[in-house]
């Protein structure tokens, strides 16, 4: 069984969300609901729950100011808001659920299946750590990525990464510390998280991260030089898009 809470500013998508949970997803008991910062920051430690549902963009504040406000965080967490917030980023950053409100019945499910496979508490402590961190930086500072390995999840920095390479419906990562991880997601779903942090996809197999580049090499074809030696094809109509990016850095 599941405990949850949850957290809405409306009765009424309190009330929608508390009758979808009793209708389509088995096992899920509703210990309370909560529909401010305060309200929520009392009931959560008091209900103990195993999940909290847990709205973007409350009237008394935001769902962030929730985790804030509270010492333990030992539950995992899907986020609701009614559109594509500025935040979305950061959760898939932590591999943290997010539902788009007008809530989707199989797309609950799914996030309730996650979270009831993954009962862990210390793994969702440091999860809502790395989003929290993620939230509260300046827009330049260090930021974390969760990434699933087979294993288990890893917290990397994102200037600690220097390239990825397709491997498959696999990316496989490389790390300035000389470590790689095989992590199960596309290249595409990382083209796309990780493009506002000065990667860029050079090739089909490659997304570079552009502050890691130490030369391009014209001869042999032409290729990029990583700063820890690797060699990077780069797709002949990327070059004028990877020259035009690396001035901007300079």
């Amino acid at each position: 069984m599941i405990r949850a809470v949850i957290v809405e500013d409306e009765k009424h998508s309190r009330e929608t969300l508390k009758n979808l949970l009793s209708e389509f997803c088995e096992g899920v008991s509703v210990a309370g609901m909560a529909g401010s910062v305060d309200e929520a920051c009392s009931l959560i430690p008091q209900s103990e729950p195993d999940l909290v549902f847990l709205d973007i963009e409350l009237q008394t504040g935001t769902g962030f100011d929730v985790l804030n406000s509270l010492q333990d965080l030992r539950f995992d967490v899907v986020f609701t808001t009614a559109f594509e917030h500025y935040a979305i980023k950061a959760i898939k950053f932590s591999s943290i659920d997010y539902l788009l409100k007008p809530i989707d019945i199989p797309e609950l499910q799914q996030a309730v299946e996650k979270a009831n496979e993954q009962k862990d508490a210390a793994l969702q402590t440091e999860k809502l750590k790395a989003l929290l961190e993620n939230i509260n930086a300046r827009p330049e500072g260090d930021r974390k990525i969760c990434l699933a390995t087979q294993e288990r999840m890893e917290f990397i920095r994102i200037r600690d990464i220097l390239y990825c390479e397709a491997s498959g419906s696999y990316t496989q990562f490389y790390l300035k510390n000389g470590l790689s991880l095989l992590v199960s997601k596309n290249l595409k779903e990382y083209e796309n998280m990780l493009a506002d942090y000065d990667f860029l996809r050079v090739h089909n197999s490659f997304l570079i991260n552009l502050r890691e580049v130490k030369s391009l090499v014209k001869t042999e074809g032409g290729y990029i030089l990583m700063n820890n030696n690797s060699q990077i094809s780069i797709s002949p109509k990327k070059r004028d898009l990877f020259l035009d990016r690396m001035r901007l850095l300079s």
